[in-house]
């Protein structure tokens, strides 16, 4: 039975055992990429003809193309993951992650049931978390729950483009919440290494989302968010007033698309950064944070100032090391404790009305 392939994608079964000549798309179900966008989402669909607005932010080939897409990039299926989401782009984190689950579960002051990594594989109370022998693009780890009100994190690697990737996909889940937790390059000469940024705004120069959510729109901070982070810092570092201003400042992340940023003629960056008002630079919070505004979703920025190019301190190999040592495992307990606050936290509070458009689908 010969199988014709043409240009265009059209498949064909013909010759005299088959009895027909047509395409395959005529009998299955093929992708319809017509439906398979964010117009609803990013407010340019709201009612047909008819006057029939849609119930939910996303089609169901959407969805259905976004579950298969983190099953790829995550080798975890999107049933494990939890209402609460962590991004890093460290594999300390997932290192440290996998040591705090090892010692969580089965405690019976946590409801945390059971631990799933990559390959979909399962760790439960006394069990020995070990790494798994082949990665994904984007490895994501289920520290779960058994109503799902547990942590997923995500190493989702450099740059706004892996960051735009992540949460376009997880978004269909719906999550309650998303923060990042990564490392920025400090832009104050009275910040020091290991210094936390908390952001409240954010300099959008990562491009990756022009098209779907200008730079004009604003991307407000989420007072429930913010305040649980703060709390989360205070808890860890047992700092507090004037103190925690010492170890964290509040302001201006910038996010750009060039890692190397370091090496361009440094007026036009540093002027923009200056205008800005920005303490702290890097490559994925700005996408984050726009895509869960875009999406609904409650979202947050901590950072951890690994090095400080405009003031000679690179982040050198031996700088680095001592860095992760102190500071990844403060810093991951610091995010954990922000999720569980907010997870102790009203749905109806924590998710924001800054995040409402004037017209909203039945559904969120």
């Amino acid at each position: 039975m010969p199988v014709h392939f043409a240009l265009g994608g059209d498949v064909a079964i013909s010759g005299p055992q088959a009895g027909f000549d047509f395409p395959l798309r005529d009998i299955f179900d093929v992708p319809d990429l017509s439906t398979t966008n964010d117009e609803i989402v990013n407010g340019f669909l709201t009612r047909d003809s008819a006057g029939v607005g849609p119930l939910a932010p996303f089609t169901a080939q959407r969805v259905d193309y976004s579950l298969a897409r983190l099953a790829h990039y995550t080798a975890t299926a999107p049933e494990h993951f939890q209402n609460h989401i962590l991004f890093t782009n460290y594999k300390f984190y997932v290192d440290e992650f996998s040591r705090f689950a090892e010692s969580t579960l089965g405690d019976p002051n946590t409801a945390y049931c059971e631990f799933v990594g990559p390959g979909n594989t399962v760790f439960r109370a006394g069990d020995a978390i070990s790494e798994p022998p082949e990665v994904p693009q984007m490895p994501a780890f289920h520290l779960k729950c058994p109503d799902g009100s547990g942590i997923t994190l995500v190493n989702i690697g450099v740059g706004p483009s892996n960051a735009k990737t992540a949460t376009d996909h997880i978004a269909v889940l719906r999550p309650h919440a998303w923060l990042m937790l990564g490392h920025c390059a400090g832009l104050r000469n009275t910040q020091s290494l290991g210094d936390f940024v908390l952001a409240h705004a954010y300099l959008r120069e990562d491009h990756v989302l022009d098209d779907d959510l200008p730079v004009w729109v604003p991307v407000p901070a989420l007072a429930e968010i913010q305040v649980a982070l703060e709390h989360a810092v205070e808890e860890v570092t047992q700092f507090s007033g004037y103190d925690l201003k010492q170890i964290m400042r509040t302001g201006t992340v910038a996010t750009i698309d060039n890692r190397n940023w370091e090496l361009r003629d440094q007026s036009g960056p540093v002027q923009r950064l200056s205008q800005s008002r920005a303490i702290a630079l890097d490559m994925e919070s700005a996408t984050i944070a726009a895509n869960g505004f875009r999406f609904r979703v409650p979202y947050g920025t901590l950072l951890c100032v690994s090095d400080k190019p405009l003031h000679g301190e690179l982040k050198l190999p031996g700088m680095a090391s001592e860095f992760y040592r102190t500071q990844v495992k403060k810093h991951l307990k610091i995010g954990i404790r922000a999720m569980e606050s907010l997870r102790d936290m009203p749905l109806e509070r924590l998710h924001s009305r800054k995040l409402r458009s004037f017209e909203e689908t039945a559904f969120l």
